[in-house]
């Protein structure tokens, strides 16, 4: 059976809604979050932490997505490595898990989008920003209403103006640099031997992975590339080296710029708009409000390029009957899945005005606390057992064409668990009040139990046989096999 999608998708094309998803209004929120968490200019640790762990998590999508090139991404990895042992449970659950994690990354976009928009209309209320961060996504949905090659020029186009966004940053940074204030590091920056630098260093690595999320935005589009063998562990490896490299450059610019404690001031602009502070500072105001015009595009380039892919999600689920049927059908005359993107950008929107009023203090920002529940959530159902399902799929499937295998297997895998693991340990404390912790867990719970339910009704596992449905390049939906 056809997968209902046409491969249109290229290389360029790939690594641009890559970058764009990776680099949207992330690191102009969080430059000040990893300055408070690691309490100085050392902070460039946690971007090298978080390309680490995306680099190698990366890794893993690259060999998963290049042999199942499905839409759906994760969802197609956890069916076919579990479907053996626990029928249709992983992917149900990384399905239901997803629908509320994906709209909760984009959330934190549009809450950057409105915090930045506060630095050109200083007078902003808080009802107003509401209703401005809702009419965003509202836009969203209008521009993703038609066909993904009309979709896929329109994210170039923005991912164009993402790096003109950067790159102005960047420049002005330089313009006035000072090596002494980026490298100041404060006395015992470095005490590996000292608890409260691991709990800074959890949180940083949770922040900064934050950051680099979206370099496997294309692989939720596998169904729609080129020749996925090739495209997508490009477009995966590409876009991390090159964001880190954009990381990097930021950090250690605008710490160079200003003395790193106007960062964690609450009362100063350089903790709510960075960017616009470096750029006021250094090439004036006229130039300040241009540039975060442009921050503002770039935020809208990130949520546009995160609902995309992350519409297609529950897509193949349902044509597989392991998710709501409504789920599986296209628009007769786009071929995108309608109910798909109006649910995301629905949750997207109710995760925004969460975020924007979520309990504020100094040491614990509401955008903060939004970053460590989002994550918190997905590593269990994705990040963990994804890591999984690549093991288990090397065993039982070696016979599965890989175009792409990864490099030093299974090095980058355990690196990977470890990073995610230090995040999810760590939550609780990087959150305290919140639990974040508790609230995956039940979330997990509350999807085995709809799991249950819906197998009942479906007489399926563990009611009925477990159907086995394993991949080939001829057909994504082989027969199935009891």
């Amino acid at each position: 059976m056809s997968s209902g999608f046409t491969r249109r998708l290229g290389l360029f094309q790939a690594t641009a809604i890559n970058m764009s998803q990776m680099c949207g209004i992330g690191p102009f929120v969080t430059i000040p979050l990893m300055v408070a968490a690691f309490g100085g200019p050392q902070a460039v640790i946690g971007w090298i932490a978080g390309a680490v762990l995306a680099l190698t998590d990366g890794l893993i999508w690259a060999e998963l997505g290049a042999a199942l090139p499905g839409a759906g991404g994760s969802y197609v990895y956890l069916r076919e490595a579990f479907q053996y042992r626990t029928g249709r449970l992983m992917p149900f659950l990384f399905v239901w898990t997803a629908m509320l994690f994906i709209p909760l990354i984009m959330s934190t976009g549009v809450v950057g989008f409105v915090q930045y928009l506060g630095y050109l209309w200083p007078d902003l209320t808080t009802g107003q920003g509401d209703l401005v961060g809702l009419a965003f996504c509202a836009l969203v949905v209008v521009l993703l209403w038609r066909r993904v090659e009309g979709v896929a020029k329109l994210g170039v186009a923005l991912w164009i103006v993402m790096l003109a966004s950067v790159a102005a940053v960047v420049l002005a940074s330089y313009s006035h640099f000072s090596a002494t204030r980026a490298f100041a590091w404060p006395a015992h920056a470095v005490e590996l031997t000292h608890g409260q630098f691991w709990i800074g260093f959890a949180a940083g690595l949770t922040i900064g992975i934050y950051d680099y999320l979206g370099y496997n935005t294309a692989a939720y589009l596998g169904a729609e590339v080129r020749d996925p063998g090739r495209v997508l562990p490009r477009a995966v490896i590409y876009s991390v080296i090159g964001i880190m490299g954009v990381y990097l450059l930021l950090q250690i610019g605008v710490l160079g710029a200003m003395d790193w404690h106007e960062l964690l001031d609450p009362n100063s602009v350089a903790s709510r708009s960075v960017a616009s502070a470096v750029l006021e500072r250094t090439w004036g105001k006229g130039a300040a409000d241009v540039v975060t015009v442009l921050i503002l595009a770039t935020a809208f380039a990130s949520v546009f390029a995160g609902l995309l892919g992350g519409s297609r999600v529950p897509y193949d689920a349902a044509r597989d009957g392991v998710f709501f049927r409504a789920f599986g059908r296209l628009h007769p005359k786009h071929g995108f899945p309608v109910l798909g993107l109006v649910t995301m950008v629905v949750v997207t929107a109710g995760g925004f005005l969460l975020g924007r009023h979520l309990g504020n203090t100094a040491d614990h920002p509401p955008l903060t606390i939004l970053i460590n529940l989002l994550t918190t959530v997905m590593v269990i159902v994705q990040a963990v057992a994804q890591i999984a399902a690549l093991t288990v799929l090397r065993r039982r499937r070696p016979d599965l064409p890989r175009p792409y295998r990864m490099w030093l297997y299974p090095l980058p895998s355990i690196v990977a668990a470890v990073g995610w693991l230090v995040i999810y340990g760590y939550a609780d404390r990087n959150a305290p009040g919140f639990h974040p912790i508790e609230w995956s867990l039940a979330w997990v719970a509350v999807g085995c139990l709809a799991f249950v339910g819906w197998a009942r009704r479906e007489g399926t596992w563990p009611f009925g046989a477990k159907e086995i449905r394993e991949y080939t390049p001829e057909s994504q939906d082989a027969p199935a096999v009891a």
